[in-house]
């Protein structure tokens, strides 16, 4: 059995390339569940313990970890290049929508991001990445709303609508904050994590996927959190 118990400050990861190992010998479905324990540790495992309350919140095989994560974020502003006509204007227009959207869901970003524990400023820098704060917004793969939620990632933190905004924020928000107490607070990982996965970021050893869109996706997303910080 291997138990990964994250607290606030600090994680203690136990055989966790014993873990992979073993996902690869077997190739069998590999679950984890993450729980609270009576210290307000969380505490992921990848085998419930008989009387205590556990959530499954991954469960493949590595050989489809890369297929299952990744994804294309959904790009709704579509930048004009120096060679069109008004591009200026079309870049201003771009901006000014997205600030309006911003100030629109900016109350409830804040009471929800609140509520999780977590920075409301790397909320913002997500929300801004994935979907320019469109709610509308679909990428190809179809990761959907706000946080471009993928159906298995909203079915795994209840979501029932993945279309409503609130309840889109309030499921990969939660998501986030699991990935960063995973990841010992580290806010690349944990980003990273949010666009290929979990599994991927495990496979590579705790390191960012040689993806060429999540390390884009990362420098964006912490660029972001750093100018809205600042």
């Amino acid at each position: 059995m291997i138990v990964i118990m994250s607290m606030k400050y600090k994680t203690t990861i136990i055989c966790l390339a014993f873990i992979l190992t073993s996902v690869v010998v077997s190739a069998a479905t590999t679950e984890v569940f993450r729980y609270t324990d009576s210290k307000g540790r969380a505490v992921f495992t990848d085998r419930p313990l008989s009387g205590s309350q556990y959530n499954l919140v991954w469960r493949t095989t590595l050989a489809r970890l890369d297929a299952q994560f990744e994804r294309t974020p959904h790009l709704p502003l579509q930048i004009a290049t120096e060679n069109e006509p008004n591009n200026r204007s079309k870049k201003r227009t771009n901006r000014d929508r997205v600030y309006r959207r911003k100030s629109e869901f900016a109350p409830m970003i804040q009471r929800i991001a609140k509520n999780a524990g977590v920075n409301v400023h790397l909320i913002h820098a997500v929300v801004q990445a994935e979907s320019g704060y469109n709610p509308k917004a679909r990428s190809h793969a179809g990761a959907i709303g706000l946080m471009q939620l993928m159906p298995a990632t909203a079915k795994r933190y209840g979501v029932n609508n993945i279309w409503d905004p609130e309840q889109n924020l309030t499921g990969g928000t939660q998501y986030l904050r699991d990935l960063l107490e995973l990841f010992d607070n580290d806010l690349r990982l944990a980003v990273a994590a949010y666009n290929a996965g979990e599994g991927a970021v495990l496979k590579y050893g705790n390191q960012i996927p040689p993806y060429r869109e999540t390390r884009e996706y990362v420098k964006k997303v912490i660029k972001n959190y750093k100018a809205m910080r600042g």
